[in-house]
């Protein structure tokens, strides 16, 4: 077969834009040794492959390649294994060597022989194919297998161990000149990776005792609206919750519980339903907000802005209607937050607690003594409400949101005022008609309705009486 064609399949599967399968179902029509362009033409008319102008300047760029030779593996041989290809959708099976089956497969232990631009297509069509197969998070850490979680749940693509040059070459590959240098004098970087228009990662990079290693996010293409999200049943509280024109909305929950997810739908929403100006500080910045109804400004900390506070204090200048807080994570910024929601800006914000008393606790309480009377106060006025939330694992292998709302009212705002948060359970039980609930009855309902197992039930809920119900 013609080296331009062993390369163009080879870039086309590493950049993810067809298959390995395809590729040899292509060479099967044509037979043994088919050109360049008869063999992209056969793509375009098999349905393989809808981006022509993509395909077009990878025959190009096959073409140049072919000069120097075939590529070092050949997915068109049947003895050779591909650098890259997506074997299908199956998370639960198991390969040889206790590598999940159906994962994205990389030649990890070829990458000594892959040259800067062949590591970086490469690497590109892993991350594509990594989030394909529905991963949340791909790690390549030195001194480590490569591994990724799916549905919170860890599983390795490869028996390889990285060295420390394998996981430096890998995880600098996508980065420009400056930001290698940032990453390389700082040994910490984050920031947002963007193949395409639709395909994005959060990215964080480190340096630990063995050498580099970095943990890579995907980030959704699209909003999902929130009863794709699991809050079918709360929807209408969320969009009343939206509805208001000022004051404080928290979104909480530990690492890995979707609060960006669940914050990038809810500013989907109002992109949609109201003409207001959005501004939003992030850390990076992930899902994209084209503006549709409102005009939406996306501002990421260190190439944007100097950090939250920063941010905030500019953001009160620049006319917003809505602000929103990627993480409120000291007391200038939580400061700074309180004080946008009372002068008539809406501001929405995560922080990583796990139930309403505890956000209010932790809100509270960075504050020094002699203001905690001032700032009790202040919460209580601007407080909307606080959605907590969790991903517990489902029996089919998924993931069930379970969630806790508090919804500010009269008698809410009073035990704010007062410092009595251990009134709040009992407050937001006789609140169910406003909206509320408790997480512990929300994870009873859903191992009642059969979504979750009784030991995920036992292990996220603290109510005796209800444990001692589930069986």
């Amino acid at each position: 077969m013609n080296d331009d064609t062993r390369w163009l399949a080879r870039l086309g599967i590493d950049q993810g834009l067809f298959t390995r399968p395809q590729c040899l179902q292509v060479q099967a029509k044509l037979g043994e040794d088919p050109d360049l362009m008869s063999f992209a033409q056969e793509l375009i008319d098999g349905g393989f492959v809808a981006d022509v102008a993509r395909l077009e300047a990878i025959a190009e760029l096959a073409a140049t390649k072919a000069a120097d030779g075939p590529p070092v593996n050949d997915p068109l041989e049947g003895s050779e294994k591909p650098h890259l290809v997506q074997t299908g959708t199956a998370g639960t099976a198991r390969r040889e060597g206790g590598v999940s089956a159906g994962a994205p497969d990389f030649a990890f232990e070829r990458l000594g022989e892959m040259d800067d631009a062949t590591l970086a297509s490469s690497f590109r069509g892993l991350l594509t194919a990594t989030a394909g197969f529905g991963a949340s998070d791909l790690h390549l850490s030195t001194g480590a297998r490569p591994f990724i979680r799916k549905n919170r749940a860890l599983s390795y693509l490869s028996d390889y161990v990285l060295t420390a040059r394998d996981a430096l070459r890998l995880n600098t590959a996508l980065l420009a000149d400056h930001q290698k240098t940032i990453f390389l004098e700082r040994k910490d970087y984050d920031y947002a990776l963007a193949l395409s228009a639709a395909d994005r990662y959060r990215v964080n990079l480190m340096f630990h005792k063995n050498g580099a290693a970095g943990a890579y996010r995907m980030v959704p293409a699209e909003p999902r609206n929130f009863a794709e999200l699991g809050y079918a049943a709360h929807e209408a509280t969320i969009k009343k919750l939206l509805s208001y024109h000022n004051g404080l909305i928290l979104i909480t929950g530990p690492v890995g519980s979707g609060k960006t997810t669940t914050l990038a739908s809810m500013v989907a929403y109002l992109n949609e339903t109201r003409t207001d100006h959005i501004i939003t500080v992030e850390d990076p910045i992930e899902v994209v907000q084209p503006a549709r109804g409102c005009n939406v400004t996306q501002r990421e900390v260190g190439p944007h802005t100097k950090s939250f506070f920063s941010a905030l204090k500019g953001a009160l200048r620049e006319d917003p209607d809505v602000i929103i807080i990627g993480e409120l994570r000291d007391l200038e910024t939580i400061e700074m937050a309180i004080s946008a929601s009372e002068t008539g800006h809406l501001v929405i914000g995560t922080m990583h607690t796990s139930d309403a008393a505890t956000t209010l606790n932790r809100l509270l309480d960075v504050f020094p003594p002699t203001q905690q009377t001032q700032i009790r106060a202040s919460v209580a006025e601007s407080l909307r409400g606080v959605v907590c939330q969790r991903l517990l694992p489902a029996p089919d292998g998924g993931l069930t949101l379970a969630c806790e709302i508090l919804i500010s009212n009269t008698a809410i705002q009073n035990l704010i005022r007062e410092g009595k948060s251990t009134g709040l359970r009992n407050t937001m039980e006789t609140g169910v008609k406003e909206g509320m609930c408790l997480m512990d009855n929300v994870v009873f309902g859903l191992w009642k309705e059969r979504k979750i197992s009784a030991e995920t039930a036992l292990a996220n809920i603290t109510n005796r009486v209800l444990k001692s119900k589930i069986t």
